[in-house]
Parts: structure tokens; C-alpha cells; sequence
């Protein structure tokens, strides 16, 4: 267990890290983003990294790669087909386990 006073300056920094980031861009971007170019590149950033993280261990969170791979071509297909979030990570491992039962 942490002393008292290393834990205080693990979570200050834990906060430093995190708010810096969220503080720089508000504190150097005063005026609006006119260019679209720009506004559309920043309005897909989350999602790309959220894809980015996430996407890899999809193929390896299931007992065999072939049920990851029909249960991501599904989520793929409800998210095609514009179904709620929930609807498509519900359909995604239910597929899923319908695979890995019969393998």
C-alpha cells in the first residue's frame, strides 16, 4: 500500500495528466474553427480511436477466431443498418455464442 503522501502525488499528477489535454486546446483555440475540412477531421477523431483500441482485441476475446470474426461481420451489418448501440453489441455476442456453440 501507498504512504499517504506518495498517494496524494500519484493522484494530483493522475489529475495533471488529465486535465491538461481537456485545458490547452480551451485555452489556445479562443475563436470558432472555420475550416470544415478541420471541424470534420475533429468530429471523427473519437470515433477512430475508439476503433482503434478496441478493434484489435475483438479477435482475441472469443475461444475461436471464426466466432469473432461472424460476430464482428453482425455488429457491422446492425450498424449498417443503423440499430442502437446496445442493439448491436447485444446481436454481436449473442452471434457470438450461437457460433461457439455449435463449434
Amino acid at each position: 500500500m501507498l504512504p499517504i503522501n506518495k498517494a496524494i502525488i500519484a493522484v494530483l499528477l493522475m489529475c495533471l495528466v488529465t486535465y491538461l489535454p481537456r485545458m490547452i486546446p480551451i485555452t489556445l483555440f479562443k475563436h470558432e474553427i472555420k475550416s470544415t475540412y478541420i471541424k470534420s477531421f475533429l468530429n471523427y477523431v473519437p470515433y477512430a480511436v475508439l476503433a482503434s483500441l478496441t478493434f484489435p482485441d475483438v479477435f482475441t476475446s472469443t475461444r475461436y477466431i471464426a466466432s469473432a470474426i461472424v460476430g464482428t461481420i453482425f455488429a457491422l451489418y446492425l450498424a449498417w443498418k443503423e440499430q442502437s448501440l446496445v442493439t448491436v453489441a447485444i446481436g454481436a455476442i449473442a452471434m457470438v455464442y450461437i457460433v461457439e456453440y455449435f463449434l
